[in-house]
C-alpha cells in the first residue's frame, strides 16, 4: 500500500507583497507589455458621462495601505457588458468595462478614470441601481474582497436596489456608496475591519 501521510499542507500565500509587480509592472518601474493591464477603460470617444473615482483603502487601524490593488468590472453607460454574451443591446465599443489600478506608493490612492454606469436587471428582473463591482487585494489578504460602488447621488434607484434592500444593517449601506466631491469626482475609500469597515460579499 502506498503511504498517503508522507506530503505536509503547503501554507497559504496571501495576494501580496508582489501584486504591483505581477499585475501593474509598469507602475513598479519595469518597462513590459507596453502599459499595465486595465490603466485605460476608454480607448475613444465614450457613450454617457464621464467621471473619476478615487479612494483609498485602510486597514482597520485606519493606516492606508500602500500595496493594494484595485480592480473593477461595470457595464456602460446604457447598462451593456462588452461580452458576447450581451443579448440586450450593442455595447459602447470604445469602453472596456474593466479596470484596474494600483494604489499610490505613498498615499495608497487609487484612480478610475470611467463612466458613469447604467442600471442593469437582477436575475428576476428587477432593474438594480447604478453599480460597480469592486476586488480588492493586497498584502496579507488571502482571498480577494469583493464589494460594489453604488452612487450617493442616485438615491431614488438606491432605495430600490435588490442588493442594497436586503441588507440586514442598513445604517451600513453608507460605506457601499460613492460620494460626489466639490471638484466633480468620486470618493470611495474602502475599511477592511474597524467601525467603518466595508461592506464585502461572498461570491
Amino acid at each position: 500500500m502506498q503511504r498517503l501521510n508522507y506530503l505536509r499542507e503547503s501554507p497559504s500565500q496571501t495576494a501580496g507583497p508582489y501584486v504591483h509587480i505581477g499585475c501593474t509592472p509598469n507602475f513598479t518601474g519595469l518597462d513590459m507589455y507596453g502599459g499595465d493591464l486595465g490603466v485605460c477603460m476608454k480607448t475613444g470617444p465614450v457613450q454617457g458621462t464621464e467621471i473619476t473615482i478615487k479612494g483609498t483603502v485602510f486597514d482597520g487601524m485606519g493606516t492606508p495601505l500602500r500595496d493594494a490593488m484595485i480592480e473593477i468590472w461595470q457595464p456602460d453607460a446604457a447598462g451593456l457588458f462588452p461580452s458576447l454574451n450581451e443579448t440586450r443591446g450593442t455595447p459602447d465599443p470604445n469602453f472596456t468595462g474593466w479596470g484596474r489600478s494600483p494604489g499610490d506608493m505613498e498615499t495608497g490612492e487609487f484612480i478610475f478614470e470611467t463612466v458613469k454606469p447604467g442600471a442593469v436587471p437582477f436575475p428576476d428582473g428587477r432593474m438594480q441601481a447604478p453599480h460597480i463591482t469592486a476586488w480588492i487585494v493586497a498584502r496579507g489578504i488571502n482571498i480577494g474582497l469583493h464589494t460594489r460602488i453604488y452612487f450617493e447621488d442616485e438615491a431614488e434607484a438606491n432605495a430600490t436596489d435588490p442588493i442594497l434592500t436586503r441588507i440586514e444593517h442598513q445604517n451600513r449601506i453608507p460605506t457601499l456608496l460613492a460620494k460626489k466631491q466639490d471638484d466633480g469626482t468620486y470618493r470611495f475609500d474602502i475599511h477592511l475591519q474597524g467601525s467603518r469597515e466595508t461592506i464585502f460579499f461572498d461570491i
